[in-house]
């Protein structure tokens, strides 16, 4: 075998540009929070307007 070894090095935050997360990621929780926040919202007003119905 030769002296030069394969090994893959786990990819750090470091390597990808100080620490930052990666777009994607980014985007994908922004949308989450946002539609988790529409949704809870939906049903807020669901339980408000059927509350005065009675």
């Amino acid at each position: 075998m030769s002296d030069k070894s394969v090994h893959s090095a786990p990819v750090t935050g470091e390597e990808r540009g100080e620490g930052k997360f990666p777009k994607g990621l980014v985007l994908r929780l922004f949308a989450y929070l946002i539609a988790g926040h529409l949704f809870a919202g939906f049903l807020y007003l669901l339980f408000m307007l059927g509350g005065q119905n009675q």
